[in-house]
C-alpha cells in the first residue's frame, strides 16, 4: 500500500489540460455547464462563469478543475482552499472562455 501511495506523490502536477482545443491553466477562464443529475450545487453554478485556480488528479487518474467564481466577492478564500469558496468540475463540463468574453459569450 506504501507504493501506491508513494507513486501517486511522485505523478507530475498538472499544469494545463486541453479542453474544446483550448489550453486552460491557472487564471483561465470557463464557463460552468454541470452534467444533468447533479447535486443541488450543480444547479446552483449551472452557467456560472469561474476561474480555474488548479488542476487536481485523483488516485483514479481522472481531472478535476478546482474553480472560484467571477463574481464571488470572497473568491481570494478559494485561492487559500477555503471550503464554500472553490468547486471542482470535470473538464467535460467546463466551456473555455476568452479572457475578454463576456459573461455567457
Amino acid at each position: 500500500m506504501e507504493d501506491f501511495f508513494k507513486e501517486f506523490e511522485e505523478r507530475p502536477e498538472l499544469q494545463s489540460v486541453v479542453v474544446e482545443g483550448v489550453e486552460l491553466e491557472k487564471g483561465s477562464r470557463v464557463l460552468l455547464l454541470p452534467r444533468p443529475g447533479g447535486d443541488i450545487m450543480d444547479v446552483a453554478l449551472a452557467d456560472k462563469v469561474a476561474f480555474v485556480e488548479g488542476i487536481e488528479q485523483d488516485y483514479e487518474g481522472r481531472i478535476y478543475l478546482a474553480v472560484t467564481l467571477e463574481d464571488d466577492p470572497g473568491r481570494d478564500l478559494g485561492g487559500d482552499r477555503i471550503l464554500g469558496h472553490r468547486f471542482f468540475f470535470s473538464p467535460e463540463e467546463v466551456v473555455p472562455l476568452d479572457p475578454e468574453d463576456a459573461r455567457g459569450a
